[in-house]
C-alpha cells in the first residue's frame, strides 16, 4: 500500500526537503517522502485494520516535517525509526481480529492515543487512574507495539497512508457523523480538553490564534457556555511564529483578517481583534474597562481587573507574555498550543496568583465522560458549527501541496486541510453512479475533491 513516511535519514542523505524551504538546517532534519509499504497486519485479538477517509494535516505535524528550531523536550518520547504521520482521522474498519464490536465495513474516529494495554505492557498509574493521555510509559516499547500515538508509531503506522493498524478501544462509531466533521473529532477532543481546564470564575475570556484549534476551542466554550463574552485575538504581529511555519511563504494581511471576523464571529466569538501586543492589550482594556499598569521599564501594561482566563492556541513567547498580562488577579492561562522553551515573566504568576495550566491531548474528564464520547455526541449535531473548517482536500500523491497550503495557514485561505484515503476515493466512485441523487438521511454526505490547488467552496452543506 502507499503511504507518506517521515524519515530523519533522509536529509542526511541529502535528499531535497518536501515544500522547498530555504532554512537553514537544523541539526535533526526530518523529511517525508511516498513509499510503497506493507499493508500492516493486526498484531494480536482486539486490534483492527482501519482505511482512512480524510486525515488531517496539524501544527504538530508541521513542526515534525521541518524540525524547525532548537531539538523539544518532548522528541524525548519520539523515535528514530521511520513512522507514518497523521493522528487525525475519520475511516472503516477493513479488517477486525477478535474485536467485541467494531465489525468489519464499520464507519470509526480515531482516538490515537495508544496506552499501556495496547502496547502490551503492564498498566501505569495513570492508565489505571483513566488519565491514559498522560501515560507513564509513552516512551517505551511492549511486545505488540510502541510509540506514543497512531502517527508517531513505526509499528500501528498512521493515516497519511492507506492503512493502520488501532485496537479496538481507541475506536468510535462515526454512525450519522459526514467525513467532513469527523475529520475535526481528534482537534475538537483537544480543544474540548482545553475548555474544560478552565474551572469557570467569571465571564470574560480570550482565545488566541487563527487556526483550527482556535476556532474547536471558542465553538467549544460556546457551547458550553452560552452566556461567555470570548474575545478572539489573531496571531498577535511581531510573534516568532511570524518567522516560523506557518507565515513563511505568505504575509498575513489587514484584509486576511478582516476575513476571518464573519467566520469567527459564526462560531461564538463575541468580538475580534488583531494588532501587536501593546494594540491588543489596549483595545482589550478599552472593551472590558481594565485600568492598564505600566512598569517603569516600559514593558507592555498588565491589565488591573483583566480577563478571567486565557486560551493561548498560539504558544510563542509573545503570545504567552501578552495573554498573562491580559488576565485579571487570580485569573487563569491554559497552554493550548504546543509551545517551545521561552522565557516568561514569572513575576506575573506569582505576584497575581495566577494558574497556569497545560492542554495537549484528552481523556477521562473530571466529570467522567470521555473526551471522544462526547465530541462525538457534538459532531452528530448540526447545530455544532463547525462545518466550515475543511477549506482543502488533497491526495495522497499530491502531498507536496498540501503541505504548502497547511503551512501557508490562513493567509492561503487556508483552516483545516486534509488528505483522502482510499475510502474516500472509492465512495467517489460509487457516488458517481448517483451524481444527481440528493443525499438521503442515512447516508452521510461526503465533501466531493477538489484541484489540488484551490479551496473549496464554504457554501454550506448540511451533513447528513
Amino acid at each position: 500500500m502507499k503511504a507518506l513516511v517521515l524519515d530523519s535519514r533522509l536529509r542526511a542523505q541529502g535528499r531535497r526537503r518536501p515544500f522547498g524551504s530555504k532554512m537553514r538546517a537544523p541539526a535533526r532534519a526530518l523529511s517525508i517522502e511516498m513509499r510503497d509499504i506493507t499493508t500492516p497486519v493486526p498484531p494480536a485479538p482486539g486490534w483492527a485494520l482501519v482505511r482512512p477517509a480524510l486525515s488531517g494535516i496539524c501544527a504538530t505535524d508541521l513542526d515534525r516535517l521541518q524540525a524547525a528550531g532548537e531539538p523539544s523536550l518532548l522528541d524525548a518520547y519520539a523515535g528514530t525509526d521511520p513512522v507514518v504521520p497523521g493522528h487525525e482521522v475519520v475511516g472503516v474498519v477493513e479488517r477486525a481480529v477478535g474485536t467485541r464490536w467494531a465489525r468489519e465495513g464499520q464507519r470509526v474516529l480515531v482516538e490515537p492515543i495508544l496506552r499501556c494495554i495496547h502496547k502490551g505492557l503492564p498498566e501505569c498509574r495513570r492508565c489505571r487512574a483513566g488519565d491514559t493521555h498522560l501515560c507513564e510509559n509513552r516512551d517505551r516499547s511492549g511486545a505488540l507495539c510502541s510509540g506514543p500515538a497512531i502517527g508517531t508509531s513505526p509499528h500501528a503506522g498512521g493515516a497519511w497512508s492507506e492503512g493502520f493498524l488501532v485496537h479496538e478501544d481507541m475506536l468510535v462509531p462515526a454512525d450519522g457523523i459526514s467525513d467532513q466533521r469527523g475529520v475535526l473529532a481528534e482537534p475538537a477532543a483537544a480543544a474540548l480538553h482545553a475548555a474544560l481546564r478552565w474551572q469557570r470564575r467569571g465571564d470574560r475570556v480570550a482565545v488566541t490564534g487563527s487556526s483550527a484549534q482556535t476556532r474547536l476551542l471558542v465553538a467549544s466554550l460556546r457551547r458550553m457556555h452560552p452566556d461567555l463574552e470570548i474575545t478572539v485575538i489573531g496571531d498577535i504581529a511581531g510573534a516568532p511564529m511570524k518567522r516560523k511555519r506557518r507565515r513563511r511563504n505568505a504575509v498575513r494581511t489587514a484584509d486576511d483578517a478582516a476575513a476571518d471576523v464573519p467566520a469567527l464571529r459564526s462560531i461564538g466569538a463575541s468580538c475580534v481583534y488583531q494588532g501587536t501586543g501593546e494594540d491588543v492589550l489596549c483595545m482589550v482594556a478599552e472593551h472590558i474597562n481594565a485600568r492598564r499598569m505600566r512598569a517603569v521599564s516600559g514593558h507592555l501594561p498588565v491589565l488591573d481587573g483583566g480577563l478571567d482566563a486565557v486560551f493561548d492556541c498560539i504558544g510563542t513567547a509573545n503570545s504567552i507574555d501578552v495573554g498573562l498580562r491580559l488576565l485579571r488577579g487570580g485569573g487563569t492561562f491554559v497552554l493550548a498550543g504546543r509551545s517551545r522553551r521561552h522565557a516568561i515573566e514569572w513575576p506575573l504568576v506569582w505576584a497575581r496568583e495566577l494558574t497556569v495550566a497545560g492542554a495537549s491531548a484528552y481523556g477521562r474528564e473530571a466529570h467522567g465522560q470521555r473526551t471522544f464520547a462526547q465530541v462525538r455526541d457534538w459532531l452528530a449535531d448540526p447545530a455544532f458549527p463547525i462545518d466550515a473548517l475543511v477549506t482543502h482536500r488533497f491526495p495522497l500523491d499530491e502531498f507536496q501541496a498540501a503541505l504548502q497550503v497547511a503551512q501557508s495557514g490562513t493567509a492561503a485561505g487556508a483552516v483545516k486541510v486534509v488528505f483522502e484515503g482510499p475510502v474516500a476515493m472509492l465512495r467517489s466512485d460509487r457516488d458517481t453512479q448517483a451524481a444527481n441523487q440528493e443525499p438521503t438521511l442515512d447516508e452521510p454526505l461526503l465533501l466531493h475533491a477538489t484541484a489540488a490547488h484551490s479551496r473549496e467552496q464554504r457554501t454550506a452543506q448540511t451533513p447528513r
